[in-house]
């Protein structure tokens, strides 16, 4: 334990720092995992962009406040966003062949 005050009131403030730089860690790995998880479970597509929204602010708020390197926040936003597009990506190609079978019927039928 320090002998000066000025020490003795800096060791009160990084403990009460290091417990909220630990809840915001944790916050932010529990946002993720929502994500993560919205995205196996198949959830709709509105709550899994709205979890990634959260996600993404807790990210950024990590970054501002110093918890959290900018890379670090950064690729871990990059991740996250490829994985929420590739949800996206999936109903876009299931759309593109329901609407190729549907000009193939149309052209067969016309065939006919």
């Amino acid at each position: 334990m320090a002998n000066i005050k000025s020490a003795k009131k800096r060791e009160k403030q990084s403990i009460k720092r290091r417990a909220k730089n630990l809840n915001r860690k944790t916050a932010i790995k529990s946002a993720i995992r929502k994500v993560e998880d919205a995205l196996k479970d198949g959830e709709s597509k509105e709550a899994t962009v709205a979890l990634f929204k959260t996600a993404e602010a807790k990210l950024a708020r990590a970054k501002s406040k110093g918890v959290m390197h900018r890379n670090t926040s950064a690729r871990k936003v990059s991740a996250l966003a490829k994985k929420v597009a590739s949800l996206f990506a999936k109903d876009s190609v299931k759309e593109k062949t329901e609407k190729k079978a549907k000009t193939v019927k149309k052209v067969q039928a016309k065939a006919e």
